[in-house]
């Protein structure tokens, strides 16, 4: 009897067991229906909003470590992507061409150097890429006041002429870029941007990222004009100045900069009370080869070497590529250059400067969000592991490697590596495969690294302060008129890590109220996300 009731305990025991392990699923399936629709009730609540329902909205986040989707909007959707383009390029670029890389500019010669110092050929500036020019280092600083390093680089390399013993020069000065072919702006670029400094042109010989800068104080006197300064090359743009002095109080000042492409004449109109503080500028070149050659033909002079020739450019344009084709696709091990395209010491090298690494420079890319740079990155990919140094070499090398991540070619179209173009195109989806790939790699923790932390630093430094997601989110920030996004890495309330990417287009929102939108969705999803 007593035998039976054991038995019949131990079968109870054993159905409870298989209840409990039955209904284990049911009740995580359960938990996780309600917290997914609590994600769900709350992001759209947030874009019930009138202005906000307007727009056109894509967001995608997933479970980095079991591939869970947590939310999804239109995720298989084309959106334009600004500046998250960025975070294809970087990735590109240290899978294939690596953090360690290391940018190389000369100063050479074809000539010969006598002992009295003549030299009897040209002084060619040769670049090859390098963004650092400026500054002899790329080191990501936010508290860093560069500006007294403007032609540091440059005047090094000056120097070393003088070491070398260089008194006279019979030939030229020139401006070598044609590492990269010459093409300064990408497709669907703005013809306004190019003005600024966000929308500097592009050259494999680059210095002081290709800008120069105004300061504009008011006259003296009521009548006079005012006052215009230029560094680092006060004699690069001829000024049109026509900016009147007003009388005190009569603010504010209404001060219009214009410039026709191609021009080098800055048009600079309109009035400024006498009592202004003034202001600054910065504002791009036109052509960075011929900026640097004037540039270091100066710190020649200054430092006592005379030039007896002008100073002059060289370009390798577009056309002169077409003995071969740029469009095979470029695998990820890279393609040959033609030899009739690839730099050659022209002969004697009077002066050599190496860069930092070029984990240093994306930093500053993914950071501050360095249009510039960016460019010259996809250039560098197309010089490096395609067929030459065009945005199309560059752009088919970018293909080659998303392949790998297997993002496929209809859920993305680049016409630049920076995102300023507007005919860019990308689904939240695809970012957020390319960042769950990157999670997996060796190299994926640097490329995080890189990027903004919310609350902290780079374009995310003003954000998320004091919200749940200050400190939690890795980012890209991403913005043109009308067009905002935001992706990157996120670590939940609850621990969980996340990729997440969510943008927006065609909207007619104050900047401040699209970002504060953003702002609110990814909050949701760092505080919701398997809460326990």
């Amino acid at each position: 009897m007593v035998g039976a009731r054991h038995a019949v305990a131990r079968l109870c025991i054993f159905f409870l067991l298989v209840q409990i392990a039955f209904a284990a699923p049911k009740q995580k399936e359960a938990k996780h229906a309600r917290e997914s629709k609590s994600v769900a009730a709350r992001i759209e609540k947030i874009l019930s909003q009138p202005d906000v329902a307007r727009a056109f909205w894509g967001i995608e986040a997933v479970n980095l470590e079991t591939g869970e989707t947590l939310y999804t909007l239109n995720a298989d959707k084309l959106f334009t992507p600004a500046s998250n383009t960025k975070l294809f390029t970087t990735s590109a670029a240290l899978a294939l061409v690596g953090p360690d890389y290391r940018f190389r500019t000369t100063v050479e010669t074809s000539g010969t150097l006598d002992r009295y110092g003549r030299l009897s050929g040209d002084v060619i500036v040769v670049g090859r890429g390098d963004p650092s020019l400026s500054g002899g280092a790329l080191a990501y600083n936010p508290r860093s006041d560069r500006a007294g390093a403007r032609t540091r680089v440059l005047e090094q390399l000056a120097d070393q002429l003088v070491q070398r013993g260089v008194k006279f020069v019979d030939g030229d000065v020139v401006g070598d870029d044609s590492y990269f072919a010459f093409e300064r702006y990408g497709d669907g670029w703005s013809q306004e941007d190019m003005r600024y400094e966000w929308g500097a042109p592009v050259s494999a010989l680059t210095i002081n990222d290709n800008v120069i800068y105004l300061s504009v104080l008011p006259g003296d006197r009521t009548g006079e004009k005012a006052f215009i300064n230029v560094t680092p090359l006060p004699d690069y743009y001829r000024l049109d100045n026509r900016i009147m002095t007003t009388p005190a109080g009569t603010g504010p000042r209404t001060v219009t900069i214009g410039r026709e492409p191609g021009s080098n004449t800055l048009t600079l109109w309109g009035n400024m009370p006498l009592d202004d503080p003034g202001f600054h500028e910065t504002l791009a070149i036109e052509d960075p080869a011929e900026f640097t050659a004037q540039l270091f033909r100066l710190l020649l002079e200054q430092r006592g070497i005379v030039v007896y020739g002008r100073t002059r450019i060289k370009h390798l344009e577009l056309a002169n590529l077409s003995t071969f084709s740029v469009t095979a696709t470029a695998s990820a091990g890279g393609g040959d250059i033609p030899r009739s395209f690839r730099p050659v010491i022209t002969g004697l090298v009077l002066a050599d400067y190496q860069s930092q690494p070029l984990m240093n420079d994306l930093l500053v890319i993914n950071k501050v969000s360095q249009n510039l740079h960016a460019e010259l990155l996809l250039r560098l990919l197309g010089r490096e592991k395609g067929t030459a140094g065009t945005i199309e070499a560059g752009s088919e090398v970018v293909r080659g490697f998303l392949s790998q991540a297997d993002i496929r070619s209809d859920e993305y179209v680049f016409y630049d590596g920076s995102g300023m173009s507007r005919q860019n195109l990308v689904t939240p989806h695809a970012v957020v495969k390319l960042l769950v790939y990157d999670h997996k790699q060796p190299w994926g923790r640097q490329l995080e690294n890189t990027l903004p932390v919310a609350g902290v630093d780079g374009s995310l430094a003003e954000r998320f302060k004091g919200a749940p997601a200050q400190g939690r989110i890795h980012a890209k920030t991403g913005s043109l008129r009308n067009v905002n996004a935001l992706s990157g890495y996120a670590t939940t309330l609850s621990g969980e890590r996340i990729a997440l990417s969510i943008m927006v287009n065609n909207h007619n929102l104050s900047s401040r109220v699209a970002l504060q939108t953003i702002d609110q969705i990814a909050n949701v999803l760092v505080e919701e996300a398997k809460k326990k």
